[in-house]
């Protein structure tokens, strides 16, 4: 696959967005409130569905690799099969989905935004379903645990992400 330099730059640019943001956590049990969620949305806004995907996958391979980049500053082969591994790889997960769905209906506002919840839909079923099997929880503890807190918070990010994508879309051309 040949790429052309703008694209991959982004790709990185974007991969070191969602390690930035993913350090500006709240702690409030086993899986940190955190604004990674944001960049993987803007990811799939701004740059469509391979591009963000590939962004995200150079995220997790990152941290795969041991460099501190995921939340808490850590990193390596443990935390991606921890309980909070699933969400992590969700974000690949929900970068391609919110992708193809905002390539699908276009970038009209509902669309955008529904686009995004249903990214984000995928990444909290891949997350908690492996939540659940790592720690034997039940579904609805793993939900209180694991989604309902976040719910507030990703709303925002939506708003805060169509709100972007809209503003620099025009911006970015490659």
């Amino acid at each position: 696959m040949k790429m052309k330099v703008k694209p991959m730059l982004l790709c990185g640019l974007f991969a070191a967005l969602t390690a930035i943001l993913s350090q500006l956590a709240i702690p409030i049990g086993p899986v940190p409130i955190n604004l990674a969620l944001l960049s993987v949305i803007l990811a799939a806004g701004l740059l469509g569905p391979k591009l963000g995907t590939i962004s995200q996958i150079v995220y997790v391979l990152v941290g795969m690799i041991g460099l501190p980049v995921f939340s808490g500053m850590r990193g390596g082969l443990g935390v991606l099969a921890g309980p909070t591994g699933g969400y992590l790889a969700g974000y690949i997960l929900c970068a391609l989905t919110a992708g193809i769905l905002i390539q699908k209906f276009g970038a009209k506002i509902p669309g955008m935004v529904l686009s995004m919840a249903a990214g984000i839909l995928v990444c909290y079923l891949f997350g908690t379903v492996w939540f659940i099997l790592l720690t034997k929880s039940a579904l609805l503890s793993a939900l209180t645990t694991c989604v309902l807190p976040f719910l507030p918070g990703d709303c925002i990010k939506i708003a805060l992400a169509v709100f972007l994508v809209f503003r620099l879309r025009p911006r970015l051309t490659f």
